[in-house]
């Protein structure tokens, strides 16, 4: 990597030392991770773990822990999306979206959205022109997507108590001004916290563009997205989510970032 790209390092990430990758990591955990690199990719390694745990989404994610049980993470390939994702893959054009998809979780966090923290990136070539490219985050314990916990045949009032986490992460994004194009129900991870309560956390936010804070139409560009995600999983029968339960969350989202956006 040339030193103008380590000079755009976010705080505490280091380039990591790797033969055959371009790779970037929390300099506490360099050691570790470099380690896992040595089997190849950050992908080769976790895929190889006997102790890995395979998580379905866009191609298969593994959570494993580092080398020496230094943290527990998810590793994941980097794949396109939409009609083309057959022809294109896993094949990006450099320097592939992993260095953003690294900023964009740091601005995140550092605007109170919760995501999970990006542990590392590496990319490889993959021919002439092209890469491919893993993304490390660290592990959220007992997380669960909202497909996943919405499946489970909650009750009303545990449905309301998903959903109200859900607006929060919705507020906090317009709050934010993070407009995310493929907002989804397999997208948006749920977990209680040790409280009680039940936080929402925002994945995969390699698309996501930052638009006016606070404006209203991050709000509508948001929540469009999560409901014509929720309508198509409701009619393969994945869950139960009514019309009224999205206009709730609509509403009680709008509110709470209303809230934020009146004067005191």
């Amino acid at each position: 990597m040339t030193g103008a790209v380590r000079d755009e390092l976010p705080t505490g990430y280091v380039v990591l030392a790797a033969s055959r990758a371009r790779a970037v990591g929390l300099a506490t955990l360099a050691e570790p991770l470099a380690a896992a690199l040595s089997a190849g990719s950050f992908y080769a390694y976790a895929a190889h773990r006997p102790d890995a745990r395979a998580l379905v989404g866009r191609g298969v994610a593994y959570a494993v822990p580092l080398p020496g049980d230094a943290a527990r993470v998810v590793v994941r390939r980097s794949r396109h999306g939409g009609l083309l994702a057959p022809l294109t893959g896993e094949l990006f054009v450099p320097p592939t979206r992993a260095p953003r998809e690294l900023r964009t979780a740091v601005r995140l966090t550092e605007a109170g959205v919760p995501t999970p923290e990006v542990v590392a990136f590496a990319t490889y070539t993959a021919g002439a022109s092209l890469r491919r490219a893993d993304v490390v985050t660290r592990e959220v314990p007992d997380g669960v997507d909202l497909l996943s916990a919405l499946g489970d045949h909650p009750t009303d009032e545990q449905r309301r108590a998903l959903l109200g986490a859900v607006a929060r992460l919705l507020a906090l994004l317009t709050i934010a001004g993070a407009r995310h194009p493929d907002l989804n129900v397999k997208n948006i991870l749920v977990r209680n916290t040790r409280s009680g309560a039940i936080e929402a956390l925002v994945l995969d936010v390699d698309r996501v563009w930052f638009d006016q804070p606070g404006a209203p139409r991050v709000t509508a560009r948001n929540l469009g997205r999560l409901a014509r995600s929720a309508r198509k999983w409701r009619r393969r029968r994945a869950f139960s989510l009514a019309d009224t339960d999205l206009g709730w969350l609509a509403a009680t989202t709008h509110e709470l970032a209303f809230r934020v956006r009146a004067p005191a």
